[in-house]
């Protein structure tokens, strides 16, 4: 396993969800929910540079036959402007069902759908690094697919 904090991306069409693990990469926790239209992009440039992150793991969410959708074209388009911005490599990880399972466990202790929109994308990112980091610890790889700078498309 490598040593080194990594961050956890979880985009939605309003909001983008961040979390961040710890630098032995055992256990990943919320760190804040970004607004999309804030520019949310500087805003992991500079949580990257706070936490030292060695890694942003940019969730890549699938239709539940692997199939890609209009979700899954707008998380490459914000992982291939991370690369671009970013000096540490972007990685996409398979994110199905991540928000669901966040909501559902939020709901779960008591939470109701209105008082957890704010925290759900968190929520939904700390899945997604905690999946990601298991991942790595299992196969000894990095998980998912490396971004590369030039894969960068304009969001939406």
């Amino acid at each position: 396993m490598r040593a080194g904090v990594r961050l956890g991306i979880d985009v939605g069409r309003a909001r983008v969800g961040v979390a961040r693990s710890d630098p032995h990469g055992m256990l990943a926790t919320p760190v804040e929910t970004l607004a999309r239209r804030e520019a949310p992009v500087e805003s992991i440039r500079r949580l990257v540079e706070e936490y030292e992150a060695i890694e942003v793991i940019v969730g890549l969410p699938l239709s539940l036959s692997g199939a890609e959708t209009a979700s899954t074209d707008d998380s490459r388009a914000v992982a291939g402007e991370l690369a671009e911005v970013l000096a540490v490599a972007v990685r996409l990880v398979d994110e199905r069902l991540t928000t669901v399972s966040a909501a559902r466990g939020l709901r779960d202790a008591g939470r109701t759908a209105r008082n957890s929109r704010s925290v759900v994308d968190q929520a939904a990112a700390v899945i997604l690094l905690q999946h990601a980091l298991d991942l790595e610890r299992s196969t000894g790889n990095p998980p998912g697919t490396l971004v590369e700078p030039h894969e960068r498309r304009p969001i939406a």
